[in-house]
C-alpha cells in the first residue's frame, strides 16, 4: 500500500485507477496502431501495383503503335505468284 501523505485517499485512489486504465489499454491501442499501419501499408501496395500496370499497358501499347507503323511504312508489295509456284 502507499504511505500515507497529505492528500486525500479518494484523490491517490483516482490517480492510480486512470493510470491502471492507461496501463491496461495500452496492448489494445498498440495492436489498433498495427492494424491500421497493416491496412494503409496494403493500400499502398495496390496502389503501386495499379500503378505499374498501368505504366506496362502504356508501353504495350507504345509498342503495338511503333510495330504497326514500322508495318504500314514498308515498301514491300503482295504480288501474284508465279505460274511455278501455283503447281
Amino acid at each position: 500500500m502507499a504511505e500515507p501523505t497529505a492528500v486525500n485517499s479518494q484523490i491517490t485512489d483516482a490517480v492510480t485507477q486512470a493510470n491502471v486504465k492507461v496501463l491496461g489499454e495500452a496492448p489494445a491501442m498498440a495492436m489498433g496502431t498495427l492494424f491500421q499501419t497493416m491496412a494503409h501499408s496494403t493500400g499502398l501496395l495496390f496502389e503501386n501495383a495499379v500503378s505499374a500496370s498501368q505504366q506496362l499497358n502504356i508501353t504495350a501499347q507504345a509498342a503495338t503503335t511503333m510495330g504497326v507503323s514500322l508495318l504500314y511504312s514498308s515498301e514491300v508489295k503482295a504480288e501474284e505468284p508465279t505460274e511455278k509456284a501455283k503447281k
